[in-house]
């Protein structure tokens, strides 16, 4: 019997769909295969590692005669009271009065003073010391006054008195501003004294004489130079006036230049005196109460470790300044600097004392070593002539001691000589 042309086509599309699911369903048993098979592998990859621990990577075995030429002794890690510290970040600056800007008292012509040099950027002054000549109005070539030259000669004599009458009215007015900051602190001192005052009120009443004094320096400085121009009418010529340094210390700034034509007022040069900087050190308002605002802060690099060039500040009072975007509050100190070793506007590491004491891990600070990353270790003796490199943790330093937060136990012999001779021979670089 013969079929049918449509039923001779659905037969063997039939088959063909049976094929094709026939063959896909083994291609997906042996892909799962191959994917079982792969995790197996993986998992036991995974099963054949171990954990490492970081001292079993440094465990150093040295013989009697590398101990005795190394030089290494040994005390044990110890609790020790020690005065807390905090390092924050700070800032050097000029004090008040440190910075004089010099102007010129009249109009007229600048020119080197005899023998010397025009004031170069850098230069350092001793104070009253002759930078520059002003030679007002006229030179010293006439001996007759023109009718112009005589108007200018009356208006330059008008601007000496004006300026000799500006000087006296800010010296008074100093006098007057030192007067009432004596008044004040005398009156802050005598309430503290009856318990009714308070010590801050004593504080600022000092701050303000302070400021004082150096507005009446200044004022007396002004006074002096303007009393000394001289006017010799009678020759029909003006004699060079003279322009002193009012402090020692550096030329920071020069604004004119010889022959230069000025007029008064203007600024010639700027003197800065750095023998003695403030250090601004912004604190968390949070913190405050901590700190300890009377006792001397340590002054470091901004790597905040101990080395010989590390200076202690004494707290200053000064008039409070605060950042209100920072929710800080400033804190004031001194410090000497006649070796010029910071500069104004110099970042720095202020370590602040806190109030009270506390019971801390404590090692010399010759056993304390840096990796090249900044890690902080020690080496403990575990063993006769064995030794491991510890991770520490260092809080603050005090003198030569170092406050550990995290570390050995107490009581774990700590190398204190030889721990860079031990690094050396860890790492393959000693001799």
């Amino acid at each position: 019997m013969k079929l049918p042309r449509q039923a001779f086509v659905f037969v063997a599309s039939c088959l063909i769909s049976v094929s094709l699911l026939a063959l896909s369903g083994c291609a997906g048993k042996s892909d799962a295969k191959k994917h079982a098979s792969k995790d197996k592998a993986a998992s036991s990859h995974a099963a054949t590692t171990h954990a490492v621990r970081e001292t079993d990577l440094n465990v150093i075995t040295l013989s009697p005669e590398a101990v005795k030429n190394l030089g290494i002794e040994t005390e044990p890690l110890e609790m020790r009271s020690m005065p807390r510290m905090r390092p924050y970040g700070a800032e050097l600056v000029l004090p008040t009065g440190a910075s004089v800007i010099v102007s010129a008292p009249l109009a007229g012509t600048l020119r080197h003073p005899q023998g010397e040099q025009f004031p170069q950027v850098g230069q350092r002054i001793a104070k009253n010391e002759t930078l520059l000549e002003l030679l007002p109005l006229l030179s010293p070539e006439r001996s007759v006054l023109t009718p112009a030259e005589r108007i200018r000669f009356a208006e330059a004599k008008a601007a000496v008195a004006q300026s000799q009458i500006d000087a006296e009215g800010q010296l008074q007015q100093a006098n007057v501003q030192k007067e009432a900051a004596d008044v004040e602190l005398q009156r802050a001192q005598r309430l503290l004294q009856s318990n009714v005052g308070t010590r801050r009120a004593v504080d600022d009443a000092r701050a303000k004489v302070k400021l004082a004094d150096e507005v009446l320096a200044a004022a007396k400085s002004r006074k002096k130079l303007v009393d000394n121009i001289k006017l010799d009418e009678d020759a029909g010529t003006l004699k060079p006036l003279a322009i002193h340094s009012p402090l020692s210390g550096i030329v920071r700034t020069t604004s004119v230049q010889p022959g230069q034509l000025i007029a008064a007022g203007l600024p010639l040069f700027e003197v800065m005196n750095d023998q003695t900087l403030w250090v601004k050190v912004p604190v968390y308002v949070g913190e405050l109460d901590e700190i300890d605002p009377k006792q001397p802060a340590r002054l470091t690099l901004l790597d905040g470790r101990l080395s010989q060039k590390d200076v202690w500040g004494k707290p200053v009072s000064l008039p409070p300044t605060a950042t209100p975007l920072s929710a800080a509050v400033d804190l004031y100190y001194e410090i000497p600097n006649q070796n010029h070793l910071f500069r104004p506007g110099q970042k720095v590491s202020a370590h602040l004392p806190l109030t009270g004491e506390t019971e801390v891990k404590s090692v010399p600070w010759s056993a304390l070593i840096y990796d090249i990353y900044g890690g902080q270790w020690v080496y403990e003796q575990t063993g006769e002539r064995q030794f491991v490199r510890r991770r520490v943790e260092v809080g603050w330093v005090e003198k030569d001691r170092v406050a550990l937060l995290r570390g050995p136990a107490v009581g774990a012999p700590i190398v204190t000589a030889g721990a860079a001779e031990l690094s050396g021979t860890e790492f393959g670089f000693a001799k």
